[in-house]
């Protein structure tokens, strides 16, 4: 008997969120998914880990039949609770999403759907992460076909350990699609700007709004491609360091640091 695939999702949106339920009912076709997804809302809360307070699990259900698991934490506290202690091993694949919202250039370092795919390559898991670039969407089906095509490539080719898959999808129907293209990331950020407001009782707060600098004029990188209605492919790694400059600070000189013998480091 051929073993089914099993497909862990999550995502940053919620349980009850548009994007998880289109992106389950794709993946559905290829084999078992488990649902582990935050209980409420956590967009743009990064890598972060729940620590200081008790992490809370229930099983969640729709039309009266079981969903999958709601977990008061974060999507890297999904994936986590997920893989060791509701699988109790390693699934075939995650998928995290499928996202309001487009997760392009520096976004990706504050994205909670990234960050649940990147916790899975830091568990020595292929994952994806894939979001829709509308915090609207109009085109979901295009975006869970998409999906569904995408992780039985990544199952039939594999990724590099410590890689996950970033995909980033227009939102427009498949026939005004450009065409699919392997990315890098961007450079296109936001210039945040927290405004000063008065709440009813005369109190000060602040409100985080901005504008967009693109800095991207090409297809190869992923926000121009998307801005041009290309679905982009970009392969993200957890390892962030930047090995020219580790390079180049082999030649600072470290005894003005301190007296004691320093250890060069190996070429």
């Amino acid at each position: 008997m051929e073993k089914r695939i099993k497909i862990l999702v999550s995502n940053d949106d919620g349980i009850e969120s548009l994007g998880i339920h289109v992106l389950v009912k794709y993946l559905k076709e290829l084999g078992d998914v488990l649902v582990v997804a935050p209980l409420t809302e956590q967009s743009a809360v990064g890598h972060a880990i729940t620590m200081k307070v008790p992490l809370r699990v229930t099983e969640y259900k729709t039309n009266g039949s079981f969903y999958g698991y709601a977990v008061e934490g974060t999507p890297a506290d999904c994936v986590k609770m997920g893989i060791k202690n509701i699988l109790k091993e390693k699934p075939d694949i995650v998928v995290s999403g499928i996202n309001h919202g487009s997760n392009t250039a520096i976004n990706i370092v504050y994205s909670g759907t990234v960050s649940a795919a990147r916790e899975a390559a830091i568990m020595d898991v292929p994952s994806i992460a894939v979001s829709i670039a509308s915090h609207n969407p109009q085109h979901f089906d295009f975006a869970g076909k998409v999906s569904r095509e995408i992780t039985k490539l990544v199952l039939a080719n594999g990724l590099p350990t410590g890689t996950l898959l970033n995909v980033n999808i227009p939102d427009l129907p498949e026939e005004e699609i450009m065409g699919i293209l392997p990315t890098m990331q961007g450079k296109t950020k936001w210039d945040d700007v927290y405004e000063e407001r008065i709440d009813p009782f005369g109190k000060k707060y602040f409100w985080l709004t901005g504008k967009l600098i693109e800095n991207d004029n090409n297809l190869s990188q992923d926000h121009f491609a998307v801005k041009n209605n290309y679905v982009a492919l970009t392969p993200i790694h957890f390892d962030l360091t930047d090995y020219r400059a580790y390079e180049n600070m082999k030649q600072w000189d470290l005894s003005t640091v301190s007296d004691k013998t320093i250890v060069k480091a190996e070429k």
